[in-house]
């Protein structure tokens, strides 16, 4: 069963991340969702598209589960996940390393930096905590944190103008690895938790958002693309863990920001509730997709 320890135990972790897209300015609302409160058989929590795991920490800061299943299709997120759980103080060594010598780097020497330090993750094959280590500090020192790949898989988001950034935060770091201790993490396409869900289980799903007509989607997390199609198959899938007697939640963009006629996810999810929340959004060039905009809130129970 689910239970609450809301103050009991201190230890607050939070995002270690900055993340396009990311929850943290949506939790108030994601609360409203929790079914910890109403269905004490929910004990278990699927989260198949992590990216900097808002939700995640949130969950983990306020209830005290049976069993987390966090999964990503971003093998290196998932490794720097691995890599806090269970060899902490390795990474801060790195990490500290990194921040000392990026900040005593004089400012026309930063972008020098930057540079080997890319050159260096994509050239890495192996899932190692240099790599985690580079993964964050990269995270931390790009434009917006904003992860992106070219078509041949490689890292090619450019520095942002930070003068002094903070890389990481060591205090934070070891509530998050100890917060981790009891969740397993997959780095896998999302399908893969199905076998994980059943009746006792609270699925978050958020995925790449649907790109809105007209605004640059500035976020790509693999090779491949989260097209239409995408959609439509994970709107399968959704339909698919409902009849596991789960509890689901699903965040995606609203189409009606820059098409009042475009009802592809009502039409997707007509037999889902679907809620329209607002969302304030700066990464991109575009004058749409920025400020605030709605984005939808879907679920295959009342919230209410």
């Amino acid at each position: 069963m689910g239970s609450f320890f809301i103050g009991g135990d201190f230890l607050i972790a939070l995002p270690f991340l900055h993340w396009a897209g990311g929850k943290r300015q949506l939790l108030d609302k994601i609360r409203t969702y929790y079914p910890f409160y109403r269905y004490p058989n929910i004990n278990k929590y699927v989260e198949p598209f992590v990216g900097g795991g808002a939700v995640l920490f949130d969950i983990l800061n306020t209830f005290s589960l049976k069993e987390v299943y966090v999964s990503d299709i971003n093998a290196d997120l998932i490794l720097t996940y691995k890599t806090i759980r269970d060899t902490p103080h390795d990474l801060i060594e790195l990490l500290s390393t990194y921040q000392q010598e990026y900040r005593l780097s004089p400012f026309d020497k930063k972008e020098d930096y930057y540079t080997d330090k890319k050159i260096e993750y994509n050239s890495m094959k192996s899932l190692t905590v240099e790599k985690a280590a580079l993964f964050i500090f990269l995270n931390k020192t790009c434009f917006n944190g904003l992860y992106r790949v070219n078509k041949d898989g490689e890292f090619n988001v450019a520095r942002g103008t930070y003068k002094s950034p903070i890389i990481f935060d060591k205090g934070n770091i070891l509530a998050v690895s100890s917060k981790l201790q009891s969740v397993g993490f997959v780095a896998a396409d999302y399908h893969v938790c199905r076998s994980f869900v059943d009746e006792n289980t609270f699925v978050y799903l958020d995925p790449p958002y649907r790109a809105l007509r007209n605004v640059t989607n500035t976020v790509r997390y693999d090779a491949s693309q989260f097209d239409d199609k995408e959609q439509i198959k994970l709107a399968d899938f959704f339909m698919d863990l409902d009849f596991t007697g789960a509890k689901l939640l699903m965040s995606n963009s609203n189409p009606k920001n820059t098409n009042k006629y475009d009802d592809f996810f009502e039409i997707l999810y007509e037999n889902f509730y679907i809620n329209y929340v607002d969302a304030k959004r700066s990464i991109n060039s575009n004058p749409y997709g920025r400020g605030t905009v709605s984005e939808l809130l879907i679920s295959n129970y009342n919230p209410k």
